[in-house]
């Protein structure tokens, strides 16, 4: 199966998929308690089926419930749902987007990050991109 783009979902799916994406695992309930203004426990366990069958999601069973993973490597998925954000809401654009987050970021930046930044757009440069 082709990988599945965040941006062919709706809105209450995309958050769904973003909620398990930063927990890791996550059984309804907990995607319940992650999401703003959640629709009733029975909505969101058939939107979570229906995230698995268009291949978003995967479950596991732990006792008596089932926890959902993202599918394919955290990663991965986590790279892909970036690059969604990056074009919907910035155009494509890399740059707003990185601007974006260091200008709305409560915390500041310790050199340590700086230099990582500095270092990851040396790399960059050197390959092209």
């Amino acid at each position: 199966m082709a990988s599945p783009r965040l941006t062919q979902l709706g809105r209450r799916e995309r958050q769904i998929v973003e909620a398990v994406l930063q927990l890791g695992r996550a059984s309804v309930a907990d995607v319940r308690n992650r999401i703003e203004d959640p629709p009733s426990y029975s909505s969101v366990r058939a939107m979570m089926r229906i995230l698995e069958d268009k291949g978003y999601l995967r479950h596991e069973q732990d006792g008596p419930r089932y926890v959902y993973l993202p599918m394919g490597a955290p990663e991965k998925a986590k790279r892909s749902a970036l690059r969604d954000v990056v074009q919907t809401l910035f155009d494509g654009s890399t740059s707003q987007a990185v601007a974006a987050l260091i200008e709305t970021s409560d915390s500041r930046m310790d050199d340590a990050e700086l230099d990582k930044l500095q270092e990851l757009i040396r790399l960059a440069r050197r390959q092209g991109r």
